[in-house]
């Protein structure tokens, strides 16, 4: 709803990855040397981590858009968790070979030709696996044998791995690994974006959907932004994308830290994982705030106040399931197809009652 109270011609916050708003950071602009440099070799292994929202899938959508389509036939695969033989299977279907029915040396023998295939049509094939750290080792194991088919004494099959910290750790701690180990020819790990890349990063994809310096930033909402999300694109997204709504929802035409502070702390209550927290990394674990306290840690409590206490949970979920249902009364009278009356538009958002 922002975009339209500011004339935006879409929404520069949204949190799906989107090439076109690509920005190089310093870490960013090292992941694609690295990238580039390693397509050069036309061989092995690329790595690159990063914690989660750092911009992996952004930096595989930018080099999607930027590498030559005629000289490499490009395969993206998200892992989750994907078995050795079905990873065989997924590569196969990629290569356009039907794997129904074939035994995994079969298999092997299909992906190679399919692979020859490619590689007479004058490309060469580019293997890239997102979220590399949900793999077990026995599915890594194959990608590394499927790195060895040659053809004429070059690689037919060149792969890059992107996974969270975590993999890299894997990489470097399992004995299992080290022949994969000795095929990565390029490694980098995607850190947060520094505090003064925060203004330039948030001005370019407003100004990607068109913003023309309304609402406009005070200088010290950049060190906030920057506080709040610690460096971290997605958190940033999100943390702005929330500023912008409220900054229109009030009609502001100036945002400063004070506003960007005020919806943090609104996010911290509706979000906890999003409490900032520098030292500890950019990435809050949802399982360990999730984790239950110990029973012998749990203060014990009077009887009356436990039924004070009990009393007043049944109190809540006798509301909550009230408003549950005046909520849905709301969303089927808002979807059906009858009349509704007309209303006043609020301050500043009367582009929202017209838009309605």
């Amino acid at each position: 709803m922002y975009d339209e109270h500011y004339g935006l011609t879409g929404r520069p916050f949204q949190l799906t990855p989107d090439p076109k708003f690509w920005f190089e950071t310093a870490t960013h602009r090292k992941a694609m040397a690295y990238l580039g440099y390693g397509l050069a070799q036309g061989e092995g292994f690329i790595v690159i981590t990063g914690d989660i929202g750092a911009g992996k899938t952004t930096l595989v959508g930018h080099l999607m858009d930027t590498i030559d389509h005629q000289r490499l036939n490009a395969i993206k695969l998200v892992s989750t968790a994907i078995e050795a033989d079905d990873l065989l299977r997924i590569v196969a279907t990629e290569l356009h070979v039907d794997p129904a029915g074939l035994t995994k040396a079969e298999l092997l023998t299909a992906i190679e030709r399919g692979l020859h295939a490619v590689a007479r049509t004058g490309k060469r094939t580019l293997l890239i696996v997102d979220e590399a750290q949900a793999l077990p080792v026995s599915a890594l194991e194959e990608l590394r044998m499927l790195s060895n088919f040659q053809a004429g004494g070059h690689a037919l099959l060149q792969i890059v791995l992107l996974g969270q910290p975590e993999f890299r750790d894997r990489l470097h701690g399992l004995d299992r690994l080290e022949q994969l180990r000795q095929r990565v020819i390029a490694i980098h790990h995607l850190d947060p974006m520094e505090e003064h890349e925060v203004s330039d990063y948030l001005a370019h994809r407003l100004t990607v959907v068109g913003w023309t310096g309304n609402p406009d930033f005070a200088d010290d909402a950049f060190a906030a932004f920057f506080a709040a999300s610690a460096g971290v694109p997605r958190r940033l997204n999100l943390l702005a994308g929330r500023v912008m709504l409220h900054a229109a929802i009030e009609d502001l035409r100036v945002i400063d830290a004070a506003v960007v502070r005020s919806v943090q702390r609104d996010l911290e209550g509706d979000l906890p994982t999003l409490a900032t927290d520098t030292g500890k990394g950019a990435a809050a674990s949802v399982e360990t705030l999730a984790q239950p306290v110990p029973v012998a840690d749990t203060p014990r409590t009077d009887p009356a106040t436990e039924a004070r206490i009990a009393a007043l949970e049944a109190r809540v979920e006798l509301q909550d399931e009230a408003l549950r249902r005046v909520l849905t009364l709301l969303v089927d009278w808002v979807e059906s197809e009858d009349a509704k009356p007309e209303y006043a538009p609020i301050r500043g958002v009367s582009a929202w009652h017209d838009a309605a």
